[in-house]
């Protein structure tokens, strides 16, 4: 079983930056796992922010290219999403996502909200 625990978010001001953590843990959780940041604003479809594979291969969305930055220590089994120049737009339910084949874990997500 794997799961996986997002931290870091909370309210900030237009043009501010923010991290957050995704830890994974449980027995069957592995390394080769891509991962994945998605987030889901009120009444609107999931979308997929950014992923990162085992060998840090990275894609973007593009309305967080150039602002946002996935990244993931494998020792520690966490991954971060380092989000700045942050925009109103920005607010949603950002989630953690691992995929290994088949298996896909969600986390329960953390709330990101930006306004002043």
């Amino acid at each position: 079983q794997v799961q996986l625990v997002e931290s870091g978010g909370g309210l900030v001001q237009p043009g501010r930056s923010l991290r957050l953590t995704c830890a994974a843990s449980g027995p069957t959780f592995s390394t080769d796992s891509d991962m994945y940041w998605f987030r889901q604003a009120p009444g609107m479809e999931p979308e997929l922010v950014a992923g990162i594979t085992r060998n840090g291969l990275t894609n973007y969305s593009d309305s967080v290219k150039g602002r946002f930055a996935i990244s993931r220590d494998i020792a520690k089994q966490m991954v971060y999403l380092q989000m700045s120049s942050l925009r109103p737009e920005d607010t949603a339910v950002y989630f953690c996502n691992a995929r290994d084949g088949n298996a896909v874990t969600w986390g329960q997500g953390t709330q990101v909200t930006v306004s002043s």
